[in-house]
């Protein structure tokens, strides 16, 4: 399978044949239905990048590890 940015460029290239006035009505429905899928594919994939760095960002904070107090340096001054 082609990755996320040759499939991108594949449906680029795809609009791009779509809007020429001399496609064959044919033609042009592959290229769309093509292009559908494409996009479909590509929704997919950018919706789980979007669950990682969702992940990511609101993933368990590291925390300091906990030392005890023991009072030993308390100023009582």
């Amino acid at each position: 399978m082609k990755n996320f940015e040759e499939r991108l460029e594949r449906l680029e290239e795809l609009g791009e044949a779509i809007r020429k006035p001399d496609i064959p009505l044919d033609d042009a429905l592959k290229a769309f239905e093509e292009g559908i899928k494409l996009a479909r594919t590509l929704e997919k994939d950018l919706e789980k990048v979007e669950s990682r760095i969702e992940i990511l960002m609101n993933g368990p904070e590291e925390k300091p590890e906990a030392r005890p107090e023991l009072g030993l340096f308390d100023d009582e001054g």
